[in-house]
């Protein structure tokens, strides 16, 4: 199979401007707007650490989801062909960022997630494809720091 190209085009606009821009580091909100299509706004902010609003996205929370939202989606994809039907899936994600002077990166993404499926399913099937989800996760194969799963699969 030869290698496809898909393109994702997002808008991503600053609303946080209080009336003089950038003048000073404090003077201005880090509040914007992410746009893609027709879709829904996604409101964004900086982390609350970084004078954000704690009510809106910020970037590192949707690293963490789009992490969490793609392995789920592999998931439950290949549970699929495999005939498990999965009846509930609920991922507690959490990402561990580290600051450093001038920046900071990601240096660990841990999913978490439990999966009731029918009863009477394989359940070692249903855990062994978590492996083969992560694997094929475009967003985990895009980022630099470890992404690591923990999963739980019970019967519904």
């Amino acid at each position: 199979m030869t290698a496809r190209e898909h393109r994702y085009p997002v808008t991503v606009e600053w609303t946080g401007n209080r009336g003089d821009g950038t003048t000073g580091y404090r003077d201005y909100g880090r509040e914007h707007s992410i746009r893609a299509g027709a879709k829904p706004r996604i409101p964004g902010s900086a982390d609350p650490a970084f004078r954000g609003d704690p009510m809106r996205w910020n970037p590192e929370e949707l690293v963490v989801a789009a992490a969490s939202a793609c392995h789920q989606l592999w998931y439950l994809h290949l549970c699929a062909d495999a005939g498990i039907a999965v009846q509930s899936y609920r991922d507690e994600a959490e990402g561990v960022m580290v600051e450093e002077p001038g920046g900071g990166h990601f240096v660990r993404i841990l999913l978490r997630p439990h999966v009731q499926v029918r009863p009477g399913d394989d359940i070692a099937r249903a855990q062994a494809l978590h492996r083969e989800a992560h694997a094929r996760c475009y967003v985990a194969n895009s980022l630099r720091c470890p992404v690591e799963c923990e999963a739980t699969v019970e019967p519904a």
